[in-house]
């Protein structure tokens, strides 16, 4: 018997609705505004937002459409948050709670949320204190990475920021080394990851920014033996978490 079609529950649609989320202060992620529709309530509504430092993009009718599930939405959509987004201070303040040297990941423009969310499942087993993500060009903390993450997406904090380089800069202040997963690298296992350690992630398609990579104190790599060069980005982002965890717990490799 074929199961009936489940509806997002994470999917604000129409101008309305939309503005009373907004007026309410519900946790809003992102704004999905079709372009040829202005003037009016939608003038109102895009203020309220910018505001409220919410991402607004502009999106086809047909991308409404779907997102909508085609229900009325009057040029426009809003994408709630399964939880709430923490700032950089947060993180740091969590690992000094804890008394461990600051251990984050920063995840540089992924837009799969399905790589999202397994890498922040990955992240709150080896107990990073959080992950960063940019505001545009990245995936956020839609239902998908909630579901991908197994519930870790409201366990795990995540801060997300308007520039990342900008945002390695006050890591770097913090005593924090940076280190880049690249494919021209130190081979990951022979990298020390002593102290505080926030470990960058790249998309699959384009890999590190280059400013990013730039801001970095070291690049390590995986090898690969294979005829594929690349690994997925959230099995990437786990083999180098995990070595990161071994050496802060203190684990020494069999001889």
């Amino acid at each position: 018997m074929k199961q009936p079609k489940k509806h997002r529950t994470d999917v604000i649609s129409g101008r309305n609705a939309v503005i009373e989320a907004l007026k309410s202060k519900q946790q809003i992620d992102v704004i999905y505004v079709q372009s040829s529709f202005t003037g009016g309530s939608m003038n109102q509504l895009i203020a309220l937002a910018r505001e409220q430092r919410i991402v607004i993009k502009q999106v086809t009718a047909q991308k409404l459409d779907d997102l909508s599930e085609h229900i009325n939405h009057q040029g426009v959509v809003a994408i709630t948050s399964v939880a709430e987004y923490v700032s950089l201070e947060d993180i740091l303040k969590i690992a000094q709670e804890k008394q461990q040297p600051p251990f984050l990941l920063i995840c540089d423009e992924i837009e799969d949320p399905h790589n999202l969310g397994a890498i922040i499942r990955t992240a709150e087993a080896v107990g990073v204190h959080g992950v960063v993500i940019p505001k545009r060009r990245s995936a956020s903390l839609t239902q998908i990475v909630y579901k991908t993450s197994a519930g870790a997406a409201s366990v795990v904090p995540v801060c997300r920021v308007a520039n990342l380089v900008q945002t390695i800069e006050k890591l770097k202040q913090q005593q924090i080394w940076i280190y880049t997963a690249d494919m021209d690298g130190t081979p990951w296992c022979q990298m020390d990851y002593a102290g505080g350690v926030a470990l960058i992630i790249g998309s699959e398609g384009k890999g590190v920014s280059r400013l990013v990579k730039e801001q970095s104190d070291f690049i390590v790599s995986l090898p690969m033996n294979g005829q594929i060069n690349s690994l997925n980005a959230s099995v990437a982002a786990g083999v180098l978490m995990y070595e990161i965890s071994r050496q802060r717990l203190g684990i020494s490799l069999k001889r």
